[in-house]
C-alpha cells in the first residue's frame, strides 16, 4: 500500500470519528439546535486538522442533523415544528411498512437480532437508562426494518428514527418511570410475536397502534408545553 493510500485511509476513519462523534452529541441534545459548531475548537479537542471535519460536516448536513451557513459557518439544525406532522406521518408509514415486509421475508438470523434488540431495550427499561431506551429502541425497529430486505426503507426509516431521537428526548423521556408491566415492552413483544408467525395484517395494526400511541404522547407534552409557556 502506497504512502498515499495510508493517508487516505486515516483521513476516511478520521472523518467517520468526527461524524459519528457529533452526531452522538446531536441526537443526545448536547449540542442544542440552532447552537454554532466551532470548526477551530473542534479540531483541538478532536487533534483533527479541518479536513475530515468539514468532511464529516458535509455528511451531517445530508443527514438533516446541521445546517452548512453560506458564510462557511455550520450550525446544528432546528428542529422543524411547524412541519412536524408531516414527519410523524412518513413515520407511521415506516413503521406499517417495514414490520409488514419482516413479516413476510424475515430469517433466523433476523428474527433473533429483533429479540436480542428487544432484551437490550428491556433491561435499559428497568434499569431507568433513558439513554440507552432511545438508542435501543431506535436499534429494535431498525432490526426489523433489515428483516424486510428493503434498503430504501431501511434508509429513510433509519433517518426517521434518528430526527426523532431529538424529539423523544426533548417531550418524552423526561417523564419516564421505569415500572412493570411496561407498555412498549409490551407491544414490542407482540410484534415480534405477529413477525415471527408472518401474521401480515396483524404486524400492521400493532406497528400502527405502536407509532400512534408514540406520536399521540409527544403531541400532548408538546401541547402541554405550549400551554404552560404561551408566546408572548
Amino acid at each position: 500500500m502506497s504512502e498515499d493510500d495510508v493517508q487516505e485511509r486515516k483521513r476516511g476513519t478520521g472523518a467517520r470519528y468526527v461524524y459519528e462523534t457529533l452526531r452522538d452529541e446531536i441526537l443526545n441534545l448536547i449540542l442544542q439546535p440552532g447552537e454554532p459548531i466551532d470548526e477551530i475548537g473542534l479540531a483541538d479537542r478532536l487533534s483533527m486538522s479541518r479536513t475530515p471535519i468539514r468532511e464529516a460536516l458535509v455528511r451531517l448536513a445530508g443527514d438533516g442533523l446541521v445546517t452548512l451557513l453560506p458564510n462557511r459557518s455550520t450550525v446544528v439544525s432546528q428542529i422543524d415544528f411547524p412541519n412536524l406532522h408531516h414527519y410523524f406521518d412518513a413515520l407511521t408509514l415506516m413503521y406499517r411498512v417495514t414490520t409488514r415486509l419482516a413479516a413476510q421475508f424475515h430469517d433466523n438470523a433476523a428474527l433473533a437480532r429483533i429479540r436480542a434488540c428487544e432484551e437490550a431495550f428491556a433491561k435499559a427499561v428497568l434499569s431507568g437508562n433513558t439513554n440507552g431506551m432511545i438508542e435501543l429502541n431506535r436499534n429494535f425497529h431498525v432490526a426489523i426494518a433489515e428483516a424486510g430486505r428493503n434498503p430504501y426503507y431501511l434508509q429513510l426509516f433509519s433517518r426517521l428514527l434518528d430526527e426523532g431521537r431529538r424529539i423523544v428526548r426533548l417531550y418524552y423521556y423526561p417523564t419516564f418511570e421505569p415500572r412493570l408491566p411496561h407498555p412498549y415492552i409490551e407491544e414490542h413483544e407482540a410484534i415480534i410475536a405477529a413477525i415471527a408467525a408472518r401474521d401480515v395484517a396483524t404486524c400492521d395494526r400493532l406497528a400502527k397502534d405502536h407509532a400512534d400511541k408514540i406520536v399521540g404522547q409527544i403531541q400532548e407534552m408538546m401541547a402541554r408545553d405550549l400551554r404552560q409557556d404561551p408566546v408572548l
